[in-house]
Formats: structure tokens, C-alpha cells, sequence
């Protein structure tokens, strides 16, 4: 691979809305092409009968099963301690103008 012009920095920097200085143009340009080098290895490297790996630990998610509880308590009732109950729902004061 070939490496980046300064255009290329210059455009990099204009598409993540940076301003660069002289000097960072000149030190991004040599390391995004020693990055680029890097990914390119990687690239080239075979992985034919590796399978991926998604899990290094060997810990899985643990899941309860959802259970209902029935606190004894009614909705009605706890209604009739709010202010202002409409439909079903407290009401209160708007928050958000």
C-alpha cells in the first residue's frame, strides 16, 4: 500500500470535521499508513478451520423466569391516594415545555 497524501489526511480531517495543524497533518499521515499497514497483515493472515470466538470467558448470560407477584393490593386503591387521578393514572403537572 502506498502512503497517504496529505490530501487524504486533509480529507480525513474534513469528513470528522477536525482542524489540523501542519505538523499533525505530517504526523497522522505516517500513522494512519503504518494503521492501514497493520489491518492489511491482518488481513492477509489464513483463518480457514478457526472457529470465531465470541466468548473468552466462558461465563453466559443467567436469566430468571419472569414471575408475577400480587402485592394484595389494587390499583383503585392506591389511586385514592393521589392528588389527581384521571383514566386510571395519576395525574401531575407538565414538566416538559
Amino acid at each position: 500500500m502506498a502512503k497517504l497524501t496529505r490530501e487524504d489526511v486533509l480529507k480525513l480531517a474534513q469528513l470528522s470535521r477536525l482542524k489540523l495543524s501542519d505538523e499533525e497533518v505530517l504526523r497522522f499521515q505516517d500513522e494512519i499508513t503504518e494503521i492501514l499497514q497493520y489491518v492489511e497483515k491482518l488481513q492477509s493472515v489464513d483463518l480457514a478451520g478457526v472457529d470465531p470466538t465470541y466468548q473468552v470467558s466462558g461465563l453466559s448470560n443467567v436469566m430468571r423466569e419472569d414471575a408475577v407477584y400480587d402485592y394484595g393490593v389494587k390499583a383503585e386503591d392506591l389511586l385514592k391516594n393521589a392528588t389527581v387521578a384521571e383514566d386510571g393514572h395519576i395525574q401531575v403537572k407538565r414538566i416538559i415545555e
